[in-house]
């Protein structure tokens, strides 16, 4: 089957438009927005572009169907826990319930990789950050989350008959908001409140930017920089970040606590943004923006809101005495005055047992599970899943 590299505007529509075939009868697919994903593969959008290269392929068929597409991609910036062992990612499949032509797509990617000087791929994964674009579908089966792929239920075996293996899941939480939280995290609450104004547990500012940024960045890097596989944040990336944010931001929605007006934990999160782009065109252009607006506005006036969980840590100083529930208790408050009665926490990684604990602790169930899967070029050489972190 005729293999061609993307490169030239009738490829990259061909590349965005395979998916609205293949999901046009699953109710659940909600397709991601052709900006979202050609921003991955822009040099001037995308700045592992500085020291990464990527590829992508369409696969047709003899009448010159597409068939299949995917993605390969280096990140030279990306920690590699094992010298010897140099991984690169593929990503952004999507084929037919075809093995062959399946194995194409991986076999094109492998090569390319390979040439380069990879000796592993993981995949399906995302050429940026962890937080979209990352992992296969294969449980639950509902709407997905705004920057989180669905799959067709078939992708797995496509995946694991060709040879890759489990690398590690990453799980999405689901919980009433309403549902009572346990009496310990009360009982935090009460002890911190006790000693306010040393501690303080508020909500962001959403026209202080720079404020957001700098509280931010401060407890990413103390809580999860240190993390394999997750770069220290610079505060221009902070500041980035919150600047893409503020269009769709609830600063309802965005939680800090302080120590003497030190920052040191953050429960960060937004409203469930594919309940309002699945109403608009995913090419995205200026009438869908227009219509992205009016849905929006009607979407923020509903009382049975979804909230889709981003970002939530600790810093290490603090872990283990309580914060996260006290910072619990006032988040959970405030989702509740202004409407929101769902939430979603996605990409907790079977990795991480102490954030599946908090999740747990919650009351919060898995709900989706994606895999990120790993496939080694020498086929003799021992397997190893991500290790846990202690």
């Amino acid at each position: 089957m005729p293999l061609f590299e993307v490169n030239s505007p009738a490829l990259v529509r061909q590349f965005l438009d395979l998916p609205a075939r293949l999901y046009q009868n699953q109710p659940n697919w909600i397709s991601p927005l052709d900006p979202d994903v050609e921003a991955v593969f822009d040099s001037a959008k995308n700045a592992l572009f500085a020291r990464g290269e990527a590829i992508r392929w369409v696969l047709t068929n003899a009448a010159g169907t597409v068939v299949g597409r995917v993605a390969a991609f280096i990140n030279r910036d990306a920690e590699q826990a094992d010298p010897t062992l140099p991984v690169g990612g593929m990503g952004f499949f999507e084929c037919e319930d075809d093995q062959a032509a399946a194995n194409e797509l991986f076999e094109a990617a492998r090569h390319w990789l390979a040439a380069r000087g990879m000796t592993a791929m993981d995949g399906p994964i995302n050429f940026g950050e962890r937080d979209r674009f990352w992992g296969l579908l294969t449980e639950g089966f509902t709407e997905p989350n705004y920057g989180m792929f669905y799959h067709q239920p078939y992708y797995q075996q496509l995946f694991e008959q060709y040879g890759f293996e489990l690398f590690f899941r990453q799980y999405t939480c689901y919980r009433d908001v309403d549902m009572p939280l346990h009496a310990t995290f009360s009982r935090a609450f009460d002890t911190y409140a006790q000693q306010y104004p040393v501690f303080q547990f508020r909500h962001a500012n959403k026209r202080d930017t720079e404020k957001l940024a700098h509280d931010f960045h401060h407890v990413y890097n103390l809580a999860w920089a240190n993390h394999s596989g997750i770069n220290p944040m610079s505060l221009d990336k902070a500041r980035e970040l919150v600047k893409q944010m503020q269009p769709v931001l609830d600063e309802r929605l965005l939680w800090f606590a302080y120590h003497n007006d030190e920052p040191i934990a953050f429960f960060v999160s937004l409203p469930e943004l594919n309940q309002i782009f699945k109403q608009v065109s995913r090419r995205f252009g200026l009438l869908a923006k227009l219509r992205f607006l009016w849905e929006k506005r009607q979407y923020m006036q509903r009382r049975d809101k979804k909230l889709f969980g981003v970002i939530f840590g600790v810093v290490p100083d603090w872990q283990g005495k309580g914060i996260e529930s006290a910072l619990m208790v006032h988040a959970r408050a405030e989702f509740m005055r202004t409407g929101y009665r769902e939430i979603e926490m996605n990409w907790i990684g079977d990795f991480n047992p102490r954030m599946l604990a908090i999740t747990r602790s919650i009351g919060a169930r898995i709900y989706k599970t994606h895999v990120t899967y790993r496939y080694l070029f020498d086929r003799e050489r021992p397997f190893e899943r991500s290790p846990i972190i202690r």
